[in-house]
C-alpha cells in the first residue's frame, strides 16, 4: 500500500501480483452464469443457469485450479480480457478497478468478510440452477436481469 491506500486504488490491473489479482474477485459467482448472445445485435443477456462447477451456495468454483480442463469455454479473467469483456456485472471488482472506481463496502477486501457479498444480496447464492440440469436449448427460458441490477442502491 502507498500512503495508506489499498492496492486497488494505487495499482492498475496490469500492475497487480497474482494474489492481489485473485483477491479482487468478490465471490459473487455472477461471471459463472451462462450468458446468451444475440448474433445479430451482439447483445448479451444473463441466465440463472450456472456453470456445472459453480457451488450455488458458496458461489465459488468447485475445481478452480482445473476449471479450464473441465470447462474448456471457461473465460479466464486477465487484465486484457477485463478491458474487452462488456458483460461484467456493474458490481464486479475487476470492472470497478478497471473503471477507476472504488470497491463496495461489502467486497471482502473492504469488509474483511467473504460472507458480506452474500449478506448484501449481491451474489448468485441460492438463485441458480446447474447447467447439468437444463438442456442448452432451454437456456433462453432462464434469462434474468438481476445480475445487472444487484448493486443498484447498495453502494
Amino acid at each position: 500500500m502507498t500512503d495508506g491506500e489499498p492496492f486497488w486504488k494505487n495499482k492498475s490491473l496490469d500492475q497487480m501480483n497474482q494474489a492481489e489479482w485473485e483477491s479482487l474477485c468478490d465471490g459473487c459467482g455472477l461471471c459463472c452464469l451462462n450468458k446468451l448472445e444475440d448474433w445479430d445485435t451482439g447483445e448479451v443477456v444473463f441466465t440463472s443457469v450456472a456453470c456445472r462447477l459453480l457451488d450455488g451456495e458458496s458461489c465459488r468454483c468447485s475445481d478452480y485450479p482445473n476449471r479450464q480442463a473441465t470447462v474448456p469455454d471457461c473465460i479466464q479473467l486477465t487484465p486484457k480480457s477485463v478491458r474487452e469483456i462488456t458483460w461484467l456485472p456493474p458490481t464486479c471488482g475487476y470492472r470497478l478497478v478497471r473503471d477507476g472506481e472504488d470497491l463496495y463496502w461489502w467486497h471482502p477486501l473492504v469488509s474483511g468478510d467473504p460472507e458480506t457479498v452474500h449478506q448484501a444480496g449481491i451474489s448468485a447464492q441460492g438463485r441458480t440452477v446447474s447447467e447439468d440440469e437444463v438442456d442448452v436449448e432451454d437456456f433462453e427460458d432462464y434469462v434474468v436481469e438481476w445480475p445487472l441490477t444487484v448493486g443498484e442502491g447498495r453502494g
